[in-house]
């Protein structure tokens, strides 16, 4: 096969399994503290973190001298935050809503790069984005009559990735995307361990084998983001996380009994449209984000 054709493999292959990852996450989720699953989860990250740090050519200690060091060290921790609420939500309001409502998330990071990056956003991105909020209001439906309040447990979720996107984008300018990684890994682990214990609870055998595959799809999902990033443009591999949205909507309706309405439906497919527009817009700009490694709720 062509790089190209193995490139565009590894990353299906990567969401698919994110997508595997979602669905467990939800099951353990509905049964134990998202916190305490999060902290077994990034152990894991963690491990493989520092497994291809020492592999890299400047080893562990090449990869932990960041320039950006508490920026570094904040964004790791806020993504194990947003991991915590997104697994949460998956539990609380279900895989699909949740994910359509994740979906906004390259148009979130849009916005924010404009105040916090000093990137200039033009009519037809913002013309995407206004479109891709209509999306969002088309999902929320908030002049249902049945409106759910823990709708907004995914919109936190969504925004503080959108924040953490955006700092990884600044750090990327002074640092390697092997630090970025590193620190993803190892200051989430830090970090989440400074709570999980006291939410440590016993677990049935059963449950400690999902636990196992969780951790095994975490690492190998990200492997094969990382060969799909080496072997193809970023623009043509962030836009596959809808596939991961499609995915875990239909593991939702079909495994755990979720509920996708008809407005959204449209809802998601408006924001997915949006959303491919303004990475490529990005792309064709110049100002395409770094390759990134991370993806709503994957470590």
């Amino acid at each position: 096969m062509t790089p190209r054709s193995t490139g565009l493999i590894c990353a299906i292959a990567a969401v698919t399994i994110f997508s595997m990852q979602d669905g467990i996450s939800k099951h353990l989720g509905s049964a134990y503290p998202p916190i305490f699953i999060t902290m077994i989860r990034y152990w894991a990250f963690a491990g493989f973190a520092l497994a291809l740090a020492s592999r890299s050519a400047g080893g562990v200690k090449g990869a932990a001298n960041a320039n950006r060091l508490w920026l570094q060290i904040a964004r790791g921790a806020l993504l194990a935050v947003q991991i915590v609420i997104s697994i949460f939500s998956f539990s609380r309001v279900g895989l699909a809503a949740s994910h359509t409502i994740f979906a906004a998330a390259p148009l979130v990071v849009a916005c924010l790069s404009v105040p916090f990056l000093g990137e200039k956003v033009g009519w037809r991105r913002w013309t995407a984005i206004g479109i891709g909020f209509v999306g969002i209001l088309l999902i929320v439906n908030p002049l249902n009559a049945t409106f759910d309040a823990k709708i907004i447990i995914p919109m936190v979720a969504t925004l503080m990735f959108g924040v953490y996107s955006v700092m990884t984008r600044l750090a990327s300018r002074t640092d390697t995307s092997d630090t970025a990684f590193f620190y993803t890994g190892v200051a989430g682990a830090v970090t989440i361990t400074f709570v999980g214990p006291f939410y440590w609870t016993h677990i049935t055998p059963t449950d400690w084998l999902w636990m196992l595959v969780l951790c095994i799809t975490g690492m190998s999902g990200h492997y094969l983001l990382i060969r799909a990033f080496n072997l193809l443009d970023a623009v043509v591999v962030q836009p596959m996380s809808y596939i991961q949205s499609v995915l875990v909507c239909l593991m939702g309706v079909f495994v755990f009994g979720d509920v996708m309405t008809a407005n959204m439906i449209l809802g998601v497919a408006i924001v997915i449209a949006a959303g491919i527009f303004t990475i490529w817009r990005e792309a064709r700009l110049g100002r395409a984000a770094p390759p990134a490694i991370d993806l709503p709720g994957t470590p």
